[in-house]
């Protein structure tokens, strides 16, 4: 393909490395195996994607079977060549970090609109809310775990439970400053954002 793999042309390919399927039951395995948790998936992207991945020759339909009154359901394989797209795509992804722009990150360098008292209401309510989300996505990553899912197929899982947990730090140690006074600003005005805190001094023999 002339444009890099998606994430979700990565999955495809994914799920076909281990045998051919169509994409309904590809759709239902991404689900089971929580890929659906790192991947957005929608059933029109999904078989939008498959088509394209035909029409660039990196998969190739096998045959294509009616039950019933069901629509035609076509089974795809991987090729070798992509096999080898999904090779040179996972390495780029795992060897390059990419830039990033999350809301958060924007709603931070922009923080100086409000009202300091104002803003810690709300770093507050995420707090409480990044607290479930980790209760949760441990509560989850634990019983798959116990159900006998491999490590290896949970490695997402363990990132995205330690970026909220970073997060969670994060912010906590924000709510702190501003309620001791320690980071305070003038609405409106992006110079006057003041760190109170100390810089530590050198102990004198």
């Amino acid at each position: 393909m002339a444009r890099p793999l998606t994430p979700l042309a990565l999955t495809v390919l994914r799920m076909l490395f281990e045998g051919p399927m169509h994409p309904y039951e590809m759709q239902q395995q991404i689900r089971v195996r929580a890929y659906d948790q790192a991947v957005k998936v929608t059933h029109g992207a999904l078989y939008s994607t498959v088509d394209r991945l035909a029409g660039a020759g990196l998969i190739e339909p096998l045959e294509t079977s009616r039950e019933g009154r069901r629509p035609e359901r076509t089974v795809y394989a991987i090729t070798e060549r992509g096999r080898d797209a999904a090779q040179d795509r996972l390495a780029e992804l795992l060897a390059r970090p990419e830039a990033d722009f999350p809301l958060f990150g924007t709603a931070l360098a922009l923080i100086v609109m409000m009202e300091p008292a104002t803003a810690l209401i709300h770093l507050r309510t995420r707090a409480v809310v990044l607290q479930a989300l980790v209760a949760g996505e441990q509560t989850a990553y634990d019983a798959m775990i116990k159900r006998g899912l491999e490590r290896p197929k949970m490695l997402d899982e363990e990132l995205k439970i330690a970026q909220l947990r970073t997060e969670l730090e994060y912010v906590t140690g924000l709510i702190e400053d501003l309620a001791a006074g320690r980071l305070d600003w003038t609405p409106g005005d992006s110079s006057s954002c003041i760190d109170h805190t100390e810089t530590p001094r050198k102990k004198t023999s």
